[in-house]
């Protein structure tokens, strides 16, 4: 599928991973993209989506807007979560249907795999078992996206995909102490111990919980990859192919930092899944996705970055 001339409607796109995609989407030559921004459309209300495909007439729909969180914010908003998401996305791929869109890529999260599912999660794993507790809300209202898309292609031909991206980082991310993820909150408090002269840093778990990361750039490649090139309802796994330990993360994050102290880890807080990290051959084999960026260097941009905003633009 040629992009370039294609009416595409990016959920999310004034978001952290919707940032790159932009690029992306500009550097194929696609110009008519259009963004429907929270303030003027409330995805979650059936009304707003269709005042959206209305107002955008998309041949293509992107979708990546979620409500979104660190282990403590879906311990916070299970409810919220599993709703949000779950009529956003429903609702996006019915009127999608009704309005005749080519083709709609619908990503979900890695937090749908089961909670002890075999190490590197293959997609066949993917109905093996119950998420992990903390997430679980949030990745099963994703994985309904999957569902809805292989029942709508069964039914009515619609042409939807599925991809199953690994957490993200990168510059743009949401550094909020509140609601963000372990890289950006990592960083953050790596940075600030350095400017405050901090010498002890608490960070959640045990710390032997394992994560997989892919660069936010790569990602938005894979996105655009699979807009051109995949045609199925069959889940795909999007990652870089490694996992780290949260320590080993942690004591990288504070080299890269200048933090010379110490973590104290407070194991009385969940580590979340134990293990996670996706076996990436499909969307090499499907259209000829490979993470690029390797992990030292994804970091270093990120963490220059974040020095160089203020803390109001940080949240």
């Amino acid at each position: 599928m040629e992009l370039s001339s294609k009416r595409v409607m990016l959920t999310g796109g004034a978001g952290f991973l919707g940032s790159f995609v932009i690029e992306k989407l500009k550097a194929r030559g696609c110009e008519n993209v259009f963004i429907p921004l929270e303030q003027d459309y409330d995805l979650t209300r059936p009304e707003a989506i269709a005042r959206a495909y209305k107002d955008s007439r998309p041949e293509i729909v992107i979708h990546l807007a979620a409500k979104v969180g660190g282990i403590g914010a879906n311990r916070e908003n299970p409810g919220k979560f599993f709703y949000d998401n779950l009529m956003m996305g429903i609702e996006l791929i019915e009127q999608a249907r009704l309005n005749k869109v080519e083709k709609f890529v619908a990503l979900g999260t890695i937090c749908a795999y089961p909670k002890f599912a075999p190490v590197p999660f293959m997609e066949s794993d993917i109905w093996n078992g119950y998420p992990e507790e903390t997430n679980a809300p949030y990745g099963l209202a994703k994985k309904m996206l999957l569902v809805q898309s292989q029942a709508y292609r069964q039914q009515y031909g619609f042409n939807s995909v599925f991809l199953l991206p690994v957490n993200l980082y990168g510059p743009r991310d949401n550094f909020h102490p509140g609601s963000s993820h372990v890289i950006p909150a990592l960083i953050r408090k790596c940075v600030e111990a350095v400017r405050a002269g901090v010498k002890e840093i608490p960070v959640w778990g045990t710390g032997r919980a394992t994560r997989e990361f892919l660069y936010a750039d790569d990602c938005a490649e894979a996105i655009i990859l699979a807009s051109e090139k995949y045609n199925s309802s069959e889940p795909v796994n999007i990652g870089a192919g490694f996992e780290i330990s949260i320590k080993d993360l942690a004591e990288r994050i504070a080299k890269l930092a200048g933090f010379k102290g110490g973590f104290v880890w407070d194991t009385s807080k969940p580590d979340g899944q134990p293990r996670r990290m996706l076996d990436t051959t499909k969307a090499a084999e499907l259209f000829g996705f490979h993470a690029k960026t390797g992990f030292d260097e994804g970091l270093r941009k990120t963490i220059d970055w974040y020095r160089s905003i203020s803390p109001s633009m940080a949240g």
